[in-house]
């Protein structure tokens, strides 16, 4: 081989290395390019899944009806039947409904714990409580079948407090809270330690809450003779309106029921709601 063939092969080696450079620079932009692409599609179908997310947000209820207290001289009929409608007609709406009969501590602690596990940051929690309610120290508490009440003490010992999961529901981040509490009634427990029942304390609204309690602060009401307690019978038929806000709804069943006993039962609605939130859809912000 003379000089001359090995400088062209030389050159020609050269020329195949740049070539071969070339086309690996190409490939190399080419795979980027098609991560981009790939990430790109990533993020908006997580943006998409989490748009839809918010669309149709988690609604989460427990319904408890307490109505066979041993304590008392003759069973409460409503609570059961209330929780039985309210559960259909939450069902309807999409709710997820956790409903508990005749309930005792340890049901009641459970229920709680099985609504704590299912809150997501978007979701429309709901609870619902008919039966004996008893205040002490100015909070509210949801009394089991099998509490045994003989001092305000038993009350903090054996109740189940409404602020309490009021307060899970925020720590879990529920997106809405709502509390309907049918529980303002004469009960066998306070006479032992005081000369008349006093109802149920304030519940204070934390962030994003509604609250409805079937009497004002410190009254009680009295049962009907109807299938379902008053309050469940305005609460239901407001509920079965269309694309109603659930604020509207409360606000609604209030004003009914303090126009039918003529101002006799006046129920409170305490409400901190930053959107309203509809019972039979999406929340009105959503």
């Amino acid at each position: 081989m003379n000089v001359g063939q090995l400088r062209i092969s030389r050159r020609s080696i050269a020329m195949a290395a740049a070539l071969v450079g070339m086309v690996s620079l190409a490939i190399g932009a080419h795979a980027a390019l098609n991560m981009r692409a790939l990430d790109a599609a990533k993020a908006i179908e997580t943006e998409q899944s989490t748009f839809a997310a918010g669309k149709h947000a988690s609604k989460i209820a427990l319904v408890i009806g307490n109505g066979n207290y041993p304590d008392a001289s003759d069973p409460l009929a409503q609570p059961i039947n209330d929780a039985r409608a309210l559960t259909a007609a939450l069902r309807h709406n999409g709710f997820d409904v956790d409903v508990v009969e005749d309930a005792s501590r340890d049901d009641m602690a459970r229920a709680v714990e099985r609504m704590k596990a299912k809150i997501r940051p978007d979701s429309v929690v709901m609870l619902f409580f008919g039966g004996y309610g008893v205040q002490v120290g100015r909070e509210s508490f949801m009394i089991p079948v099998d509490a045994t009440i003989w001092k305000e003490t038993d009350v903090r010992r054996q109740g189940v407090s409404i602020e309490s999961v009021l307060d899970m529901m925020k720590e879990q981040g529920a997106r809405a809270k709502l509390v309907v509490i049918d529980a303002s009634r004469r009960n066998p427990y306070e006479r032992r330690f005081r000369a008349f029942s006093h109802g149920l304390a304030p519940i204070a609204a934390p962030d994003n809450a509604l609250i409805l309690t079937s009497a004002t602060p410190g009254k009680v009401a009295d049962d009907g003779k109807g299938r379902h307690s008053v309050l469940m019978t305005e609460l239901l038929a407001n509920l079965n309106a269309q694309a109603t806000g659930a604020e509207t709804v409360f606000n609604k069943t209030r004003v009914a029921i303090s126009r039918a006993s003529d101002g006799e039962q006046v129920p409170s609605v305490s409400s901190s709601l930053l959107e309203d939130v509809r019972l039979g859809g999406e929340s009105a912000g959503g």
